[in-house]
Formats: C-alpha cells, sequence, structure tokens
C-alpha cells in the first residue's frame, strides 16, 4: 500500500504546493517485486503498558531522538564504509513503503554493501516475521503498528517521541533495534469526497459516527483486508466511536481513493496520511477528533546482531530520517502514485537532491 503520466523529476520542486495541502493526504500504490518465503508472523510478548517503556539513556537503541531544540544536526553518514557486508533490506507493498525500502538498497549499497534487495512484501506480519526470523535484516516500520499491531498494546502512547520511546525500548526485547525516525505521520485515516462531507456536513469521525446511526444506508467503508482485523484498524475504530459501517468492502489500498472519489462501492474509505491523492481528487480527511488513531513515525527497523556487526547504520541512516519529512514524504509519493515514476527512480532522485548519496 501505480499510475501513469510523464514521470515528475525533482521531488524538492514539489513540496511549496504540497505544503498547502498536506493536511488532508495519505499515500499507496500497489507496485510488488519478488518475495522471499512468507513467514508467519512473530510471536510477541505482551507490554504491560506505555508507562513501562523506559525512557533513560541507556536503552538498546542507537541513540535516543534529540528533545533539545539545540541539538546537533545528524551526521551525514558518509564516513560509514560497509564493503564486505551483505544485508537483506524487505518493505511493505504500498508507495511509500517501495520508495523507503529503495532509498535504503541504494544508501546501503552507496556505502559499499552488497544488498539483497526483497522490497515489496505484502503485509505488516509478513515483513515482520521475516525481520524476527532472520530472512530480512531490516525495513521500516511505524511507530504506531510496532507499539498496537506487533507488540499488542491496546492504546497508543500520547506524544510522538512517547509512542517512539515506548515501542523502541519495548521492542529491544524482541532483539529488534529502531533507528531515529523519520519527521512525518503516516497515520490512518477516514476519507470522503468534500462535497459529500458539505452536503452531509461532516468534518469529523464523530460527526460519521451520528451519520451512520441515523442513516447506516450511507455508511459504505471500502478498505484493505489488513485495516479490517488490526486492533488499530477498524474494530478499535468502531469500539472507540460507537458505530459500525453497514457495509464494508475489501478493495486493495491502492484504489481506494479512486473508489471514494467515483462512490462506486463506498462513500467512505480508510487512506493514509501521505497520500497526494486526497488534494488530487478533492477528498476530505474526517479529523480523528478522539484521537484513536496512534502516531505512526517510519522508523528503520533492524536486527539486533546485524546492528551489533554495523553500528555504523545509527549514523548512515540519521541524516536520511532527517530529511523525511511531511511534505516531502507526500511529494516523493507523488511522483509515482501521479507521476507514473518508478519507487527506485523517486529514491535516486531524492537522495541525490538532498546530497545524500553522490551522482
Amino acid at each position: 500500500m501505480n499510475s501513469a503520466v510523464t514521470p515528475l523529476r525533482g521531488p524538492l520542486a514539489l513540496l511549496a504546493v504540497l505544503a498547502l495541502v498536506v493536511g488532508a493526504c495519505g499515500g499507496t500504490g500497489a507496485t510488488t517485486r519478488p518475495s522471499v518465503a512468507p513467514s508467519a508472523a512473530a510471536t510477541d510478548p505482551d507490554v504491560a503498558s506505555p508507562s513501562a517503556a523506559a525512557t533513560d539513556g541507556g536503552a538498546t537503541s542507537p541513540s535516543a531522538a534529540a528533545t533539545d531544540e539545540g541539538a546537533a544536526s545528524p551526521p551525514s553518514g558518509g564516513d560509514v564504509d560497509l564493503s564486505g557486508v551483505e544485508l537483506t533490506v524487505a518493505s511493505k507493498e504500498f508507495t511509500e513503503q517501495l520508495i523507503l525500502g529503495e532509498i535504503t538498497v541504494q544508501v546501503l549499497e552507496a556505502a559499499g554493501a552488497t544488498v539483497d534487495n526483497q522490497v515489496g512484501l505484502i503485509g505488516s506480519d509478513v515483513v515482520r516475521g521475516a525481520l524476527t526470523s532472520g530472512e530480512v535484516d531490516m525495513y521500516w516500520e511505524y511507530t504506531g503498528t510496532g507499539w498496537i499491531n506487533h507488540l499488542e498494546n491496546e492504546t497508543p502512547v500520547a506524544g510522538t517521541e512517547e509512542q517512539y520511546v515506548a515501542v523502541r525500548d519495548a521492542d529491544a526485547a524482541n532483539g529488534i533495534v529502531w533507528l531515529e525516525p523519520a519527521p512525518l505521520n503516516n497515520t490512518y485515516a477516514i476519507a470522503v469526497a468534500s462535497e459529500t462531507a458539505t452536503e452531509l456536513e461532516l468534518t469529523t469521525v464523530s460527526d460519521l459516527a451520528a451519520h451512520a446511526g441515523e442513516n447506516p444506508e450511507g455508511a459504505t467503508l471500502c478498505a484493505a483486508s489488513e485495516f479490517l482485523g488490526r486492533n488499530d484498524g477498524l474494530p478499535g475504530l468502531e469500539a472507540a466511536y460507537g458505530y459500525e459501517f453497514s457495509d464494508v468492502a475489501t478493495v486493495e489500498l491502492g484504489l481506494i481513493p479512486d473508489q471514494i472519489d467515483s462512490g462506486e462501492n463506498c462513500v467512505f474509505g480508510e487512506v493514509f496520511a501521505t497520500d497526494s491523492r486526497m488534494a488530487a481528487l478533492d477528498l476530505l480527511v474526517l479529523e480523528d477528533d478522539l484521537a484513536f488513531f496512534p502516531v505512526y513515525e517510519p522508523s528503520l527497523n533492524v536486527r539486533q546482531e546485524v546492528f551489533d556487526a554495523n553500528p555504523g547504520l545509527a549514523d548512515l541512516f540519521a541524516p536520511v530520517a532527517a530529511a523525511l519529512d511531511t511534505v516531502t514524504m507526500t511529494g516523493l509519493n507523488s511522483e509515482v502514485d501521479q507521476g507514473g515514476s518508478e519507487p527506485a527512480d523517486v529514491a535516486a532522485d531524492f537522495l541525490q537532491e538532498a546530497g545524500l548519496i553522490g551522482e
């Protein structure tokens, strides 16, 4: 969780425009690449509560996220030499993950590593299982997904930094290192055509809940299969807001924005917050006024033994993560979803224009 037009080059040129619309965005496409054999999802230990997460500087992660506005800039990573190192990189299947995966492959190769590219595995549990079983060495995971879906907590941790620290520290027991996250929040959201929202006077998910209670036949939803079974997906959303959709259509994630726009199979749909098509299709993202959805900052997850053998990975990817804010990521997603570019090409352009790798 890809369309065609003349490929756009220079994602940074999109940022000024996207900054105006990023508040109403989510991103996905649906190209896949050859995958390793799917593994069973890892069995994760229950984590007691958000308060149990350590916040001291002795955590297993490579470095605590800076909270001091005067903190030093992240290292360039240019001195990290991975010559002779063999690494396997994976990602999930939607546009943003494909781009993040290709960025990772190219950064590692530029540092001298030999990379087995397994970008494009299907589903969070499959990729996580491949990581914990040792089939792959790293992939970008979202803090909210790690905390709710993989570590099986029922409620998110309040605060962006606090959510990262909680999942980072808790997942250390599973042999997973969470590198510094990118400063973007690709949270789940519920979208509707702006015209419909105006007609029905809907601005929040609570408004949707009230509408569903009075007009159940009009509360139809398009969602991907993973969202339908996650605690931070549909079951939890309906429980938190006290309503149920009258009809739910299982739709490939990358197709949902167009389905909402056409109204063919659903009025409402699951989307991601960094999808540039929200603005392009004039879709409104309903405000999550009860703050049900957690923060979803992407962090490169690395197996502990791989990180121990290659601690320079922290320095190598710190500037990469720092450069991936919400506006930038939305622009990169747009190049694939609306511009028709290949994720690998978009990744290469981004890295070169940001000065993160050479020509």
